[in-house]
């Protein structure tokens, strides 16, 4: 070992320099370019192998100890601004530490010489390492002749370096061989190293032919079956063969395909017939070779535009539910004017029963296309709305694209029925899935996963219907047009029972209309009596209960004439059995300290009553009634407000002294929940302690705060309707609530007194019995002219 010198390092990866041979390499690492900028050539650098081919920041400890003392012999510039670097390798040296790291690497190195070049074992190991180099060709590039020629000029040590260089050897057998200073047994483990390559390279030339011999039969076997398939065509037995024919030309019918599309299409075409048909890839190529074939790439519908005739339709199917009537038709006067179809996602949201799902079937009648229903309840798998990818056994497409292929035209009518059921398993959320097929902006590329292509579905018409918002998550939310169906007046269930439910249960039960008549009283009546609903499904049983009453008739006399079953007010007990519901708002409000609020639900509004007792104790207060939180907070607030302002109601200021509290809302079966039953709870509490009845025929909503400003809610159509139901006639609403009114029909307006109260004292005014003049808190605080904020 000679004495050391400071020299530049460059560390490669894979691939180690071998002194007396040229390699070219990339370069590519910061510290590397450094180093390289600034050489030229005839410059010497020290060449090191890394340990790991990983390693981006090498340390001394990450390379081996044995580098290549190299020279520069050219550096070329490449096309992407990259540098390729072309060396000599000269002699072996030993590594030192380094010496710095920047701007590139700089190590101190220590010479080698080679050892035991006079050893009587050279000639053996030499003659030995020659007789195995004709087999090398194989891993030379280039001339094997010139690289045989050059080999017999050069002294043992570097012959055997050269030899070891174009082995195909991984990195710890080249750095084993590139730290051997020892001549003879360089040579001799180089020989083994050579023995290795040739016996892998003849075991890879014999596994390569058994594998063309494999292919050489199967393309045998391929054209046997062709000529197969051409005997039992002429002898008029070819029909079982003709699958893939059939296919093709049922391929060819769709038209003109996206480019995308055409190029998957000739693609797996190719492949089936490729195959054999015992092979299970070709069940799954011709499966998905025949859902291409069935989805409608280009079949459209003529839509029918006509506005008159659309809305005719919509209105024979459905009385009311003018809003989704009023946006259906402004989509289609879009259409009528030459608009973009773009795709329309409307969202119908309202109680059970109101014909959210049947309109979407009218929808479809109208506009002529086809209707397609998915009912989305209880769906807690993403691969049913986006499908399954291929790879998996029994994969089949989401329903979406199933949908697409029943209705056999890309711009149907889709009713995502239920989308509010959907559920979340382990396998992902559906709800999510339906982000993109909902987007108006982006469901033009909708990919299912088993079809790997997109798919426009701009052109379809989709409808959602839901019972309850609220669960709906808010990306889904903002991509839905939602128009609300509040329910049906007893005016409009009235109407519809008349002309759709009882027609229709008399023609499923092999009746004419003339056997079953209902006096208008009686209708009312049944209505009011035994139903209790927003929408009508409940009236359609009790109306299929009276067909069947008929029906049971008609048959205990089968030879005498059918006489008509005359339904009266006082019949229905007989044929109905006992009323369920009753109209007792006056029975239970004809008691201090009990209210009449109105609530909304998802299956509609409702009549909530509250009740507030008093006895001697200790200032307790309990709140029952499975109340959530907001609604126990209203009542604090509520009782707050009472002991902040006793005075101005004439209530004792100590009454908490001496007595204790009950606040109570009955169904307590049922949670209950939300901010609208603050003025309620106020005016309970205020009725219990100063000894005022509150009017019978009252119902309010509204939240209040603390100084008893009334804010507005929300859910007015679907309360006022629940009191009307009810037979309230006076009905108080905050303020701000007074533009919803417009949304109630006229018929129900026509019969109600409306409050539209900014604070509580104004309430009290119109709801107590006897009422004494209460004033707010601080002149401007009950202003009429003072905004009121939303809640």
């Amino acid at each position: 070992m000679t004495n050391s010198r400071t020299l530049p390092l460059l560390p490669l990866r894979a691939g180690a320099l071998f002194p007396h041979t040229a390699l070219t390499l990339p370069v590519g690492r910061e510290k590397s370019l450094h180093l390289v900028t600034g050489l030229s050539r005839g410059d010497e650098v020290l060449v090191g192998l890394q340990k790991d081919s990983e390693t981006m920041e090498p340390t001394r400890s990450d390379l081996y100890d044995v580098a290549t003392l190299a020279k520069v012999h050219r550096v070329v510039q490449t096309t992407d601004r990259g540098v390729r670097l072309i060396l000599r390798g000269v002699s072996r040296v030993r590594l030192g530490d380094f010496v710095t790291r920047e701007p590139f690497l700089r190590a101190e190195a220590f010479e080698l010489a080679d050892s035991g070049t006079q050893a009587e074992t050279v000639p053996a190991a030499l003659a030995v390492l020659r007789s195995r180099l004709p087999d090398l060709a194989p891993f030379v590039v280039g001339g094997f002749d010139r690289f045989l020629a050059d080999l017999a000029r050069l002294p043992a040590g570097a012959l055997a370096d050269r030899v070891a260089a174009a082995l195909p050897l991984d990195t710890r057998s080249q750095a084993e061989l590139l730290a051997l200073e020892d001549v003879p047994s360089r040579l001799s483990r180089t020989a083994t190293f050579l023995d290795e390559a040739i016996a892998k390279g003849e075991l890879k030339k014999s596994i390569e032919g058994e594998v063309r011999r494999g292919l050489g039969e199967s393309q045998r076997k391929a054209l046997l079956r062709e000529q197969m398939r051409a005997i039992q065509k002429e002898l008029g037995e070819g029909e079982a063969g003709e699958g893939s024919e059939a296919l093709r030309a049922r391929l060819d019918a769709l038209g003109e395909l996206p480019q995308d599309v055409a190029e998957t299409v000739s693609r797996e075409l190719g492949r089936l017939e490729t195959l054999n048909p015992q092979q299970a890839e070709y069940n799954v190529v011709r499966n998905y070779l025949e859902l291409i074939g069935s989805l409608p790439w280009n079949e459209r519908v003529d839509e029918s535009v006509d506005i008159d005739a659309v809305q005719a339709k919509l209105d024979a199917d459905h009385d009311g539910l003018d809003e989704p009537k009023k946006r259906i038709l402004e989509h289609l006067a879009v259409l009528q004017m030459g608009g973009a179809a773009r795709a329309t996602i409307l969202c119908l949201a309202g109680p059970p029963g109101v014909g959210k799902t049947s309109l979407g079937q009218s929808v479809a009648d109208a506009t002529g296309r086809p209707f397609v229903r998915i009912a989305l309840g209880g769906v807690r798998d993403e691969a049913t709305i986006r499908g399954h990818r291929r790879t998996y056994v029994g994969a089949l497409p989401g329903r979406i694209l199933d949908a697409l292929k029943k209705a056999k035209v890309r711009n149907p009518v889709i009713l995502l029925d239920e989308i509010d059921k959907l559920g979340q398993g382990w396998t992902g959320s559906p709800e999510s899935a339906l982000l993109e097929v909902l987007d108006p902006e982006q469901n033009s590329t909708f990919t299912d996963h088993y079809l790997e292509l997109p798919f426009d579905l701009s052109e379809v018409m989709f409808l959602t219907t839901a019972n309850d918002l609220g669960s709906l998550s808010a990306p889904l939310r903002d991509r839905l047009e939602i128009i609300e169906l509040q329910g049906y007046t007893v005016a409009e269930k009235a109407r519809i029972a008349r002309n759709h439910l009882l027609p229709r249960e008399l023609t499923d039960h092999g009746m004419t209309e003339d056997l079953l008549q209902i006096e208008d009283d009686a209708l009312l009546a049944l209505i009011g009596g035994w139903t209790r609903e927003a929408g009508v499904r409940q009236l359609k049983r009790e109306l299929r209960k009276l067909t069947r009453s008929l029906a049971l008739r008609l048959a205990r006399t089968p030879d005498r004439v059918p006489e008509p079953l005359h339904v009266t007010v006082h019949g229905l007990v007989d044929l109905l059995g006992r009323r369920r519901f009753f109209n007792d708002v006056a029975e239970r409000t004809a008691f201090p300290g009990v209210a009449t609020g109105l609530a909304w639900t998802p299956v509609g509004g409702d009549i909530l009553f509250i009740e507030t007792s008093r006895m001697p104790g200790k200032g307790s207060i309990q709140i029952t009634g499975q109340l959530g939180d907001v609604m126990q907070e209203s009542a604090r607030a509520a009782l707050t407000y009472v002991r902040s302002h006793a005075e101005e109601l004439g209530v004792d200021p100590s009454f908490l002294e001496t007595s204790d509290l009950h606040i109570h809302v009955p169904a307590g079966g049922i949670p209950k929940d939300g901010p609208s039953a603050g003025v309620t709870m106020f005016s309970a509490l205020t009725s219990l302690l100063t000894g005022r009845s509150l009017r019978s025929d009252v119902a309010m909503t509204g939240e209040v705060t603390l100084r008893g400003r009334v804010l507005p809610v929300g859910g007015i159509k679907s309360k006022v309707i629940a009191a009307h139901r009810a037979g309230l006639r006076r009905i108080i609403l905050p303020f701000r609530n007074e533009r919803d009114v417009d949304e109630i029909p006229e018929s129900i307006t026509e019969d109600l007194e409306f409050i539209f109260a900014r604070d509580m004292r104004e309430v009290l005014e119109a709801a107590l019995e006897d009422v004494v003049p209460v004033t707010g808190e601080g002149g401007d605080e009950h202003s009429a002219n003072e905004p009121t904020q939303a809640a």
